[in-house]
């Protein structure tokens, strides 16, 4: 029925191999398709696939925008990462006061 929200906790079972054999590739597939309905806990699971290249070839530019996009909705956990990004200059050119920025966005 193309559910965001089943789609996203159904590609957590395959990515976690929670009560299903564990399967990358499914799950970032599960993911995309919940982030391309909005869903934006979709997109920063995404993007960890990304970053960690689970189930996607590894690339962290694809990461940093997948995270940009929800940091911008309030997600705080992509806060956190999206200022891991430009922290380390992962995905994103190295900027410390963008970073700094991100994570107090994130604690608050």
């Amino acid at each position: 029925q193309g559910d965001a929200e089943a789609q996203r906790n159904l590609a957590q079972c395959y990515y976690l191999g929670h009560h299903m054999p564990q399967d990358y590739a499914e799950a970032a597939a599960l993911f995309r398709r919940a982030a391309d309905q909005g869903h934006l806990d979709a997109h920063f699971s995404l993007g960890c696939c990304y970053h960690d290249g689970k189930g996607v070839p590894q690339d962290d530019r694809e990461a940093a925008r997948l995270f940009r996009r929800a940091a911008n909705k309030g997600h705080a956990g992509a806060q956190c990462e999206l200022g891991l990004c430009f922290e380390l200059g992962s995905g994103v050119p190295q900027d410390q006061d963008e970073a700094a920025r991100l994570y107090c966005r994130a604690a608050d």
